[in-house]
């Protein structure tokens, strides 16, 4: 049967209505609008791990992941108060994205292939490490002259099943000391019982920002990792938004807010991106 021109214009129409409908369901439906409309944004996050997430003096959650929060909401409605959160064990930090019981979850997660399955990984915002804290007076300075001492030092690490593994990676014939505790960690080498301690280079960092002039890091890290807020899976107008939010801040319009909280948390003041050619791309 012969279909004229009348045919196929009336057929490109109803084409062209079809894909302008699916697009302004999509919007519809994007948790970008959804947040915006609801006026403020939800996030998931721990309350017991300093420097990244805890309660301060006066019962508020304060802290790196708390601050990059506030980066997403100033995003959202130039107003870094305009976020609720949601305080969450670590084992819901997907769960809760699922149910929708959050729009985003900011709870230091280490990036792995098998958890971008469940949920999508927004830009990561900081890359963590295990690295060594010593006391200020240590007569050990660098890594090697740790390595050169052999099994004359000792570690203590957070008892786990690959924390000898994880303290011979650095240091190979070190003894290691396992403690159930942080605290008894850091009290093993406040004490002289251990030379230094392995743990999160962030958390080496913040007791270093603490508690000045009382301990000293060799300048070296390893086992490194990717820390990323986490976004339901499907909507890519709200990944993208999260994004391009965490992209300005460390790099563009936003980055004097990241740089403040990155020196407040870690003691590391930051350089200014260079201008010109975007160092992202270097």
């Amino acid at each position: 049967m012969h279909r004229g021109p009348s045919f196929l214009k009336a057929c490109a129409l109803v084409l062209a209505a079809t894909a302008t409908l699916a697009t302004t369901v999509q919007a519809a439906d994007s948790k970008l609008d959804s947040v915006l409309q609801r006026g403020h944004l939800v996030v998931g996050t721990g309350s017991t791990n300093a420097p990244w997430h805890f309660q301060g003096a006066d019962g508020k959650l304060q802290g790196f992941d708390i601050d990059i929060a506030r980066i997403v909401a100033k995003g959202l409605f130039n107003d870094p108060t305009k976020v609720e959160f949601v305080v969450q064990s670590s084992d819901a930090r997907i769960p809760n994205l699922l149910t929708d019981k959050v729009d985003m979850s900011c709870q230091f997660i280490t990036v792995t292939a098998s958890r971008a399955q469940q949920v999508a990984f927004t830009l990561p915002y900081y890359r963590e490490g295990v690295a060594l804290l010593l006391p200020a007076n240590s007569k050990y300075k660098e890594i090697d002259d740790l390595k050169a001492a052999g099994d004359g030092v000792t570690v203590a690490v957070l008892q786990n099943v690959y924390a000898e593994e994880l303290v011979h990676q650095a240091l190979p014939k070190a003894k290691v000391d396992q403690y159930d505790s942080v605290d008894l960690m850091y009290q093993a080498i406040n004490s002289g019982r251990a030379d230094a301690a392995a743990t999160d280079q962030s958390s080496v960092k913040y007791l270093m920002v603490q508690n000045p002039g009382r301990y000293r890091s060799p300048a070296f890290a390893w086992s490194p990792q990717t820390y990323a807020c986490a976004v339901k899976r499907g909507d890519q107008d709200w990944l993208n938004f999260v994004n391009t939010a965490l992209h300005e801040a460390m790099t563009g319009v936003e980055f004097p807010t990241y740089a403040e909280s990155f020196k407040k948390w870690f003691g590391v003041e930051l350089p200014t991106p260079a201008i010109g050619f975007p160092m992202e791309y270097k």
